[in-house]
């Protein structure tokens, strides 16, 4: 099965044979600092971490769902083709001082609040059964599916978090 996996490489080729009109619209998404709308809700920068070679499991994340509306809303679920399913985990300490990870059935978005979704938080989408290793640069799509705003496919951006070396090493 093919992965619609995007390397820099890949879109830089594109870019090079495409037209300018199509260059500009292939382009413009980039400019505009990898958010995405569902109806009062704004996802982030959705990002994945690299996984090593052979990993059967990776993380995704957000930096954050805004909601701008008066009511609240609900992460229910995602789904992309790089893996063969993918949960929603909350992450909390317990009484021994050891991390534990847990699947939840969502997450609530409060009105006019925000939640975030970032390596070393409290959530984040468990990808589980990679397809393929995720590689610094790669880019794939995650469909996330809201209780009241409906499914939202948005682009993931595979990379190193900025505070990597301060931040937990993800295992599971």
């Amino acid at each position: 099965m093919s992965i619609p996996f995007i390397t820099r490489r890949a879109f830089a080729a594109a870019l090079a044979g495409a037209s300018s009109a199509t260059m500009w619209a292939l382009s413009a998404p980039s400019a505009s600092a990898h958010g995405f709308d569902i109806g009062p809700l704004r996802i982030d920068h959705p990002y994945a971490t690299p996984t090593p070679p052979g990993a059967s499991t990776g993380a995704a994340y957000l930096r954050g769902i805004r909601n701008t509306g008066d009511q609240p809303d609900r992460l229910v679920g995602a789904s992309t083709p790089a893996a063969r399913t993918v949960e929603i985990h909350r992450s909390v300490v317990d009484a021994q001082n050891v991390m534990r990870m847990r699947a939840i059935d969502g997450i609530t978005v409060p009105a006019k609040g925000e939640v975030p979704l970032r390596h070393g938080g409290e959530h984040h989408l468990m990808l589980i059964g990679l397809r393929a290793p995720l590689k610094d640069g790669d880019r794939f799509p995650l469909t996330l599916r809201f209780e009241k705003a409906g499914e939202r496919e948005v682009m993931v951006w595979v990379q190193q978090p900025r505070d990597a070396a301060a931040a937990h090493e993800h295992k599971h």
